[in-house]
């Protein structure tokens, strides 16, 4: 892509990716090695933050690891208004959350989507608001029900990340809808912000519920994911029915919020469990250079704001422009330039077994999907995926078969399937 039309895209889509876009040399000077000599690793773009130093060897810029596993890309459904997360049935149908418009569909195996899905409360659909992740309760087989994560519209223009679930019902005939429906998690406090309200659902083993979030952003916010009375910049961890699991870790401490499983976090959109370990593994947004791969760990702070990797979109370093601090955690990696995560999944299926224990993860900046290399903690190699792409690509999930199922955030938005070559 040329210079110009990559910086037009890039304004288009706004925040980290419009910030890396524009820090691409107009054009590379003959004398110049080229980037990928330069820049080692998947991305042969520089780094916004090239002063900065990882604190140990591959905690940034692994080594390329191509795969060459051949793969064709078919179109599942389309027509979707800027799909946000998606889950699957057990008869194989999908659930699509529509951001802007806090419509559910269901996704029939022809790619015929459903009308929006009765019952559900109203969203704040506003810039990075709206309908966000969804997934089903793990007992769903008898209970029938369904968890959503939305931004809640509150009192004077202001607005939280919340959480609610239901019942879905579908009859013959009749349009389906979810009943019996309970917002059991509203973050607190409310701000006036329409950015950073997170939010994926993951399932623990123990039938608990991580939700993951921001810190809305601004100011007032950003500071709060240090403070331990807000809910901001926290990962929090409920029982189904929205109560305080009795063994997390702040739970009868006074003047912290009982909810809270860790906290230092900027923006999570991306989140999932360990299939090997249990951990939940999760990546956050950061701003130009600073995105996060953390393993989520019980009652740690991963350092935002006090400590981040990269700079501010408008040049200057973060807070003290420090990346290490006592007490705590440094990220399994980061990405310098930014890849701007949503939807992750470590793969366990049979489809590609060149690709068995890798982590994929949704890259919308990037707008491609990254393939990790992951040895216990480290990240050993990277691979981009469908690198032809000019959509941003919002979640990422395996399938029932072993296929490779990826969202993209546009309107008109397409759900993708990645199979093996024929």
């Amino acid at each position: 892509m040329k210079m110009t039309a990559f910086v037009t895209v890039a304004l288009l889509l706004g925040g980290a990716a419009a910030h890396s876009a524009l820090q691409q040399p107009a054009q590379q000077p003959a004398t110049e090695k080229p980037a990928e000599e330069k820049w080692p690793g998947a991305d042969p773009r520089p780094p916004n933050a090239p002063t900065q130093k990882p604190a140990f060897p591959g905690q940034t810029r692994a080594p390329e690891r191509k795969t060459d596993v051949a793969f064709d890309v078919v179109t599942v459904a389309q027509g979707l208004n800027k799909p946000w997360g998606f889950t699957f049935l057990p008869d194989g149908r999908m659930l699509v959350t529509e951001k802007p418009t806090g419509a559910l569909r269901i996704v029939a195996a022809d790619g015929t989507l459903s009308a929006p899905v009765a019952g559900l409360p109203k969203v704040d659909g506003r810039n990075q608001g709206g309908l966000l992740d969804i997934s089903l309760s793990p007992r769903y087989a008898q209970d029938r029900t369904i968890y959503w994560c939305y931004a809640e519209p509150a009192e004077n223009g202001a607005n939280n990340t919340a959480v609610a679930r239901g019942s879905l019902v579908e009859g013959a005939g009749a349009e389906p809808r979810v009943d019996d429906v309970k917002t059991i998690y509203h973050q607190q406090p409310s701000l006036n912000s329409t950015l950073h309200f997170g939010c994926r659902l993951v399932w623990n083993r123990d039938g608990t519920l991580f939700v993951t979030q921001g810190e809305r952003s601004i100011t007032p916010g950003r500071m709060q994911a240090q403070q331990m009375d807000s809910l901001l910049g926290k990962i929090v961890r409920i029982n189904a029915d929205g109560t305080i699991p009795k063994d997390n870790p702040f739970v009868g401490k006074e003047g912290v919020r009982p909810e809270i499983w860790s906290f230092g976090h900027r923006n999570v959109q991306a989140a999932t469990l360990n299939p090997t370990t249990g951990e939940l593994w999760e990546v956050e947004h950061g701003t130009r250079g600073g995105d996060e791969l953390n393993i989520s760990r019980k009652g740690k702070d991963y350092g935002w704001p006090t400590i981040a990797y990269g700079i501010e979109y408008a040049g200057a370093p973060i807070t003290g422009g420090i990346q290490q601090q006592a007490g705590m955690e440094q990220p399994v990696y980061y990405w310098d330039p930014v890849i701007a995560p949503s939807g992750m999944f470590f793969y366990t299926g049979n489809l590609f077994p060149q690709w068995k224990g890798s982590l994929f993860i949704g890259g919308m900046g990037s707008m491609n999907i990254v393939r990790l290399d992951v040895k216990g903690e480290r990240v050993t190699g990277e691979e981009r995926l469908l690198r032809e792409n000019k959509e941003r690509i919002r979640d990422v999930r395996q399938g029932p078969e072993g296929a490779i199922y990826a969202i993209t955030d546009a309107d008109p938005g397409r759900i993708l399937k990645l199979v093996p070559k024929k």
